[in-house]
C-alpha cells in the first residue's frame, strides 16, 4: 500500500470526502497504513482535509478528497 494508491483513488473519486477508515475498506487496506500515506499526502499539499463538521469540534480527524 502506498501513497499513489491513495492518490488515485480519491483523484477517481473527486466530488466526495472519505474518513480514512471509508479508504482503507475501500482499498482493503489497514488503517494504520493509509493514515500514514494521507499524513504524507497533507504534508506535500496533495490532498485536501477538513474537520467533518463546521465548527472543528468532535472527534478527532478529518475528511479527504483529491486536491484539484
Amino acid at each position: 500500500m502506498g501513497q499513489q494508491e491513495v492518490y488515485t483513488f480519491l483523484k477517481k473519486n473527486k466530488t466526495r470526502w472519505f474518513t480514512s477508515k471509508e479508504i482503507a475498506n475501500r482499498l482493503t487496506s489497514s488503517l494504520g497504513s493509509v493514515t500514514t500515506c494521507l499524513k504524507k499526502l497533507r504534508d506535500n499539499s496533495s490532498v485536501s482535509f477538513r474537520y467533518p463538521n463546521k465548527q472543528g469540534q468532535g472527534k478527532n480527524f478529518y475528511i479527504y478528497k483529491f486536491r484539484e
